[in-house]
């Protein structure tokens, strides 16, 4: 089957706590698929965790019997926990990131003073490389290293739709930010050089949607619609202009309210720290690092 004319099968979930968006992703003739960055509910005031998102989705997933093939992440994310281990030990289904993951371990693992952290990625039971094949029951599937939002960024192409991440966002609200550690406002744009050179058709499915002026949430659009509309994109037409205006961005942006907390479960495949003695889960939390 060609890979730009499998037509996936595409529903999306949207956290609006985080802004992100949670995707189940299926061949419809095989009736198999993959869940793409979940996320597990975590409230920041009371240390509260819970699978409600997760739940969704498997709740979803049960009613259409649909069977879990992949269980994938674009990325660690810094504003919400991934979901991915405790989807895999329901379902069974083996998690997948970028083998570039390991960058983002090292460098964290020196933030969190966590010398006995493993930075080899062996929390996914898959590491892709750039531009290494899988499938989606009978859709063929392909990985594309995006950095510049983070290190190990990943886009996946399954059939006719891309997973883009935290690369462009809907177009009316533009490109994702590059500051944090690691970041690179170059690497970004040209990732998204990448991402566009798709075809025009494309379907692209952005990681969050911040609701621009009071919208509803939206989650799809085109290369086509993106080239054209992208208030970033648009706006640039070299990647000094871009760099530029990114980082002119970044500038005014706080960091997110959870990226201290997250990156320790993220980097971590989503596991929540080991309990201590007395039954209790600490998070870590480094003072003046960023």
């Amino acid at each position: 089957m060609d890979a730009s004319s499998a037509k996936l099968q595409v529903a999306g979930f949207y956290d609006k706590p985080s802004g992100s968006i949670q995707y189940v992703v299926a061949d419809p003739q095989t009736r198999r698929c993959a869940i793409i960055d979940p996320v597990l509910d975590f409230d920041e005031k009371s240390g509260a965790t819970a699978t409600k998102n997760a739940d969704a989705l498997l709740d979803f997933i049960r009613d259409q019997r649909l069977v879990v093939e992949w269980i994938l992440d674009t990325h660690p994310h810094a504003d919400h926990f991934s979901a991915a281990h405790y989807l895999s030990t329901k379902t069974g289904a083996p998690t997948a990131i970028g083998e570039k993951v390991v960058d983002v371990q090292k460098l964290w693992k020196a933030i969190y003073n966590w010398p006995g952290f493993p930075a080899d990625g062996s929390q996914w039971h898959r590491l892709f490389a750039d531009g290494e094949t899988f499938t989606v029951g009978g859709i063929p599937a392909k990985v594309l290293f995006s950095p510049g939002h983070t290190l190990a960024s990943i886009t996946y192409v399954i059939g006719d739709a891309a997973f883009i991440h935290d690369t462009l966002f809907m177009p009316d609200s533009g490109t994702a930010r590059a500051d944090f550690p690691g970041g690179s406002a170059a690497q970004l744009w040209r990732s998204i050089q990448n991402i566009l050179a798709l075809p025009d058709e494309t379907r692209l499915f952005v990681g969050h949607d911040y609701q621009a002026e009071g919208r509803e949430p939206l989650w799809e659009s085109t290369v086509a619609e993106q080239k054209s509309k992208n208030t970033h994109v648009a706006a640039c037409r070299t990647e000094a202009d871009f760099v530029a205006l990114r980082e002119a961005r970044d500038r005014t942006l706080p960091m997110p309210r959870l990226i201290l907390h997250a990156l320790q479960v993220n980097m971590n495949g989503g596991r929540l720290p080991e309990p201590e003695p007395n039954g209790r889960r600490y998070l870590k939390f480094p003072l003046d690092c960023l």
